[in-house]
């Protein structure tokens, strides 16, 4: 329990309650649907951290969990009613296991072909999800009204989900500082470094790796229950987006990769820059172009982010910036 006195850690709780709070207070729809997004990008950015900061693992298929879990959740309202309570676990846990299925297949992979699988997995998925009849093939899965009732109406259901949203957007900061201060995570970090080397000194790093992906994968499966339940309904086009999945790993590499605080500023900063660029009409088009020279940049520039800045150019504030 010492480990969660650590200020930096609620110095980064403290940003993402303030943020949350802020439409409570106003009871305004325009800000809850602003900061709902910010609050799904950290969940996103947090958990694909865990991947990318912690292991060295770049994923740009990360959003299939994303898009299988918002399938799932769908399916469960559609065909049986679940209540929500059950749907967001139960997309979670699917996410989970497709990680575990797929990390004993190709995590041995390294570098770019890795990233380059991530790929290629994220587009099967869509398109066996565009066949699979059952998930409503290229249309979709669409809710009826009915479905909200239980929650005392549609407004009532987007306030639950932002909540939900919210505390767990709270609780995996939580799990991932847990894990990067943990034995499990110095492994991880010790393969991110030098995989070879970090198996000479006893790392399994098969194991690790996979756990890894099954971790970084649940939180977004949950998410895409959540995102998919507000909006009614589900596509394949929308689920395995792979811009998504660009946007969040420029989200981690504004922050700082590898740290916890910076993919929830990260988050926070290419929201809003994202926001201004939508209502552009200069920008709007080309949105992730700015992204990809975004990047770009950062890689150039500061590869090690805002937050890894800091703790360079400020040794002291090591211990303040997790």
């Amino acid at each position: 329990m010492k480990r969660l006195m650590n200020p930096g850690l609620w110095i980064t709780l403290l940003i993402v309650v303030a943020l949350g709070l802020w439409p409570t207070i106003t009871r305004n729809a325009a800000t809850r649907e602003l900061v709902f997004t910010i609050l799904l990008a950290i969940g996103f950015a947090s958990s694909l951290n865990i991947l990318l900061g912690y292991t060295g693992y770049v994923s740009f298929g990360h959003v299939v969990f994303y898009g299988l879990g918002g399938y799932i959740g769908m399916y469960l309202f559609k065909q049986y009613n679940s209540p929500l309570w059950i749907a967001v676990p139960a997309g979670g846990l699917a996410a989970g296991l497709l990680a575990f299925i797929l990390g004993k297949s190709i995590l041995h992979l390294r570098g770019g072909y890795f990233a380059l699988v991530t790929i290629g997995v994220n587009e099967a998925m869509r398109a066996f999800i565009n066949t699979l009849k059952p998930f409503g093939g290229p249309t979709g899965i669409e809710l009826d009204f009915s479905v909200y009732k239980p929650y005392g109406g549609a407004a009532n259901a987007l306030w639950l989900v932002y909540y939900t949203a919210f505390g767990l957007a709270l609780l995996f900061i939580i799990i991932s500082f847990m894990i990067k201060t943990s034995k499990f995570g110095l492994g991880l970090l010790s393969i991110r470094e030098d995989e070879d080397a970090a198996e000479v000194m006893g790392v399994i790093a098969p194991n690790l790796k996979t756990w890894a992906f099954v971790l970084s994968a649940i939180l977004p499966g949950m998410l895409g229950v959540l995102f998919f339940f507000k909006n009614g309904n589900v596509e394949p086009g929308d689920a395995f987006r792979l811009g998504f999945s660009i946007e969040n790993l420029v989200m981690i590499m504004l922050g700082g990769q590898g740290t916890v605080l910076g993919p929830v500023l990260g988050a926070i900063v290419y929201q809003r820059l994202r926001g201004l660029l939508l209502v552009s009409p200069l920008f709007k088009n080309i949105q992730l172009s700015v992204s990809g020279v975004l990047l770009l940049v950062i890689v150039l520039f500061i590869p090690v982010g805002a937050v890894g800045w800091l703790r360079n150019r400020f040794p002291r504030l090591r211990r303040v910036l997790p």
